[in-house]
This record gives structure tokens, C-alpha cells and sequence, in this order.
């Protein structure tokens, strides 16, 4: 049977262990949600940008074979 200092120490180790384990929770959950803030303004610029392309070109079909590289 375990002595009342190893079950203190055991007990120690696991708060130690607990606490590292709730550190790095926290700094997933702030990466994570840094995250979904970059993906929500990107998704913002895409819907921006696929509404400036559709009004600018409205019906027409893009194809980069129409197009000519800058060196032509």
C-alpha cells in the first residue's frame, strides 16, 4: 500500500500534468480561433472578388486560351 508521500507526490505530478494539459488546450483553442477568422475574411475576399468578376464580365465565359501571356 502506497505511503501518504507518494500519494501526495502522485497527486502533485498530476496537478503538474493537468495544469500543462489545460496551457495547451488554451492555445489550441486561440490558434483555432485565430483560424476561423482568417478563413472568414478569406471566404469574405472570394465572395468580393467572384462578385467583381461576375459583374465586370456578365455572361461571358473566361477562358485563359483567349487570354495572351504579357510576353505576346
Amino acid at each position: 500500500m502506497p505511503s501518504d508521500s507518494d500519494m501526495a507526490e502522485r497527486i502533485a505530478e498530476l496537478e503538474i500534468k493537468l495544469a500543462y494539459a489545460e496551457d495547451l488546450l488554451d492555445s489550441v483553442n486561440t490558434t483555432v480561433f485565430r483560424q476561423q477568422e482568417q478563413i472568414d475574411l478569406l471566404q469574405a475576399q472570394l465572395r468580393s472578388l467572384q462578385q467583381q468578376v461576375q459583374t465586370s464580365m456578365p455572361g461571358e465565359a473566361l477562358s485563359l486560351r483567349d487570354e495572351l501571356p504579357p510576353h505576346y
